[in-house]
């Protein structure tokens, strides 16, 4: 739906918070290097609703939502918001309260990036997994028949996500074989290969170039794709790439 409503560059704020923490906004997209700016997607955002209010509660959740990445993720390498913006807004759009939708989207993504982050017991050093789509594909995996027409940042799925971590987090107390207590001073890193910063930053590069990300987020209307085996591509550009083993 095509409106009329101008936008006051009530994003920009969001683009100020990423300038004031000093985060270089990295794209995946092969064709451009730095992110499309919330600036830039809120006039977007507005040529699909001229809900005022609406728009400014997606504005005020997308704030929460980047004070906890930046808090939980500050060394995150890449930035696309251009999916789980369009994400939002169109399950805002569909639902009955579609400002409880928003506040409860929010609440469910902040504390994911609670329980995943620097300052948990898990401690995971990137959210690209997650804003990628490497997650929901592997949820989508485990019951194809039940999910795979429910799209990524789905409600369902952030739900299943949280339940999750709560497993994690236990076994981690239980200093499991697979999830063991680590140094406050490290990153968990459940892959074979090294994830520093270079390490991650040229495989994720790879795989975007080679059609090998579940969840486009560089693009607005993206459909998501679960059946690939995309853990193991990502390995294998691991090798390709001569990326260390960790």
């Amino acid at each position: 739906m095509k409106s009329n409503f101008t936008p006051n560059h009530s994003f920009q704020i969001l683009d100020e918070v990423l300038a004031q923490q000093i985060v270089n906004p990295l794209s995946l997209n092969p064709n451009k290097s730095l992110i499309t700016s919330f600036t830039e997607l809120e006039v977007i955002v507005t040529q699909h609703s001229s809900d005022v209010g609406l728009i400014t509660v997606l504005r005020d959740t997308l704030l929460r939502i980047l004070h906890a990445l930046l808090y939980n993720f500050p060394e995150n390498i890449f930035w696309d918001f251009d999916f789980i913006v369009s994400s939002m807004l169109k399950q805002a759009i569909l639902a009955e309260e579609k400002v409880d939708l928003l506040e409860d989207f929010g609440n469910k993504i902040v504390s994911l990036m609670d329980m995943f982050g620097r300052n948990s017991e898990i401690r995971f050093r990137y959210v690209h997994d997650f804003m990628y789509g490497f997650e929901w594909a592997r949820w989508v995996q485990k019951k194809p028949h039940q999910r795979a027409h429910l799209e990524p940042f789905c409600l369902n799925f952030l739900d299943d996500l949280i339940s999750r971590g709560e497993e994690i987090l236990q076994k981690i107390k239980d200093d499991d074989g697979k999830y063991p207590k680590i140094s406050e001073k490290r990153y968990r890193n459940p892959f074979c290969f090294s994830r520093e910063p270079d390490s991650e930053r040229r495989l994720f590069t790879y795989l975007a170039a080679h059609g090998c990300i579940p969840v486009v987020g560089w693009k607005w209307d993206t459909v998501g794709v679960w059946n690939k085996p995309f853990y193991l591509l990502r390995e294998q550009a691991s090798v390709v790439l001569n990326i260390p083993k960790k």
